[in-house]
């Protein structure tokens, strides 16, 4: 598909987003738009102009805010987060995303929807546990060969042959030849691979928890002590998270409750992990386990600041997944990691 055909899909699909929100007694047209950010719908006597912003990350909303000259009047996505509202809000740009939630004011015509979630989509398109795993590892700048990812994620050259394959399809991988030198993968954008891979693994997350009580003054420097004891345990750990993004890269100044991925893949197993360092499981701990979701959260597991860490794009996700300050976080750090 053609950067031209792939610009008017999401146009189009912008718009009718858009006019699907509306109440049936608004008149709406469209109208293309001089400017080349959006189409223009003319509703009323307002003409609006739309953006597509993609997956609805704060990220996104930011990137549309700090356009101060040429911003739209609506932006649409496919599922906008609570920071992103919040920050669209706040500067008077009107939003709509795929689930049906909407907050307009135009005029007098004021549109509020909270949405629904979306039924997960047919099987054949979903993301496995491997094309995540492998989505990791060149978030973390692994070569996207089937060699290289094969030796980051521990996973079988058949899994990553295929998980290439499937973010190849979806325009997330390309190859500017089809034989030869010049036919090697590589990321087309970074931050449209990190998008996607975080909203699928927000659709993936395991079920399976287990809080545990913990009386730590410094929850970071009381999870290190913990880490060490999991070490001698032989127990695989990483921290996630808060935690884990106060040694990567700073940014909220108190760190309250802390997540970990513990080598386990049952709630039988989490609780001997807890048992291992003399930790009682109980309703509202300040300390969260969790299964190792992929094989490459262990593989690329280092060390920073005391704590072994999730590798960065899962930290990432779950900053975002913890409210409107844990969306701040999330985007600082994927801003400390691309400033290098």
């Amino acid at each position: 598909m053609t950067s031209t055909n792939q610009k008017r899909q999401t146009t189009e699909r912008a718009v009718g987003t858009v006019r699907a929100v509306l109440p049936r007694s608004v008149k709406a047209r469209i109208a293309e738009s001089e400017r080349q950010t959006g189409h223009d719908l003319i509703v009323g006597d307002h003409r609006l102009e739309i953006k597509w912003i993609g997956e609805g990350s704060l990220g996104d909303a930011r990137r549309v805010i700090s356009q101060r000259s040429s911003r739209p009047d609506i932006v649409v996505a496919r599922r906008l987060s609570p920071g992103a509202r919040e920050a669209l809000s706040k500067v008077g740009i009107g939003w709509v995303d795929e689930t049906g939630a909407a907050e307009i004011a135009v005029g007098s015509i004021i549109v509020s929807r909270t949405g629904r979630t979306p039924e997960p989509g047919p099987k054949a398109m979903r993301w496995t546990s491997s094309v995540i795993a492998v989505a990791e590892a060149l978030l973390c700048e692994t070569k996207p060969t089937v060699a290289a990812t094969a030796s980051a994620t521990g996973l079988s050259v058949g899994s990553c042959t295929q998980a290439l394959r499937f973010l190849t399809n979806l325009q997330l991988l390309e190859a500017p030849a089809r034989r030869g030198r010049e036919s090697a993968r590589r990321v087309s954008d970074p931050d449209r691979l990190l998008e996607a891979y975080a909203s699928a693994v927000e659709r993936a997350r395991p079920p399976i928890k287990l809080q545990v009580g913990v009386t730590w003054r410094d929850p970071v420097a009381g999870l290190a002590e913990t880490g060490r004891k999991w070490d001698r345990a032989r127990i695989s750990w990483a921290a996630t998270g808060a935690a884990a993004a106060s040694v990567i890269a700073p940014y909220l100044t108190t760190v309250t409750t802390t997540e970990v991925y513990v080598d386990s893949d049952s709630i039988v197993g989490l609780e001997a992990a807890a048992n291992a360092v003399k930790l009682q499981p109980i309703e509202g701990g300040r300390l969260t386990l969790r299964p190792f979701p992929t094989v490459a959260v262990r593989q690329l597991a280092e060390e920073a600041g005391g704590l072994r860490v999730a590798p960065w794009p899962r930290v990432y996700v779950d900053l975002r997944r913890s409210g409107v300050r844990g969306e701040e976080a999330a985007e600082h750090l994927r801003e400390v990691v691309r400033a290098g």
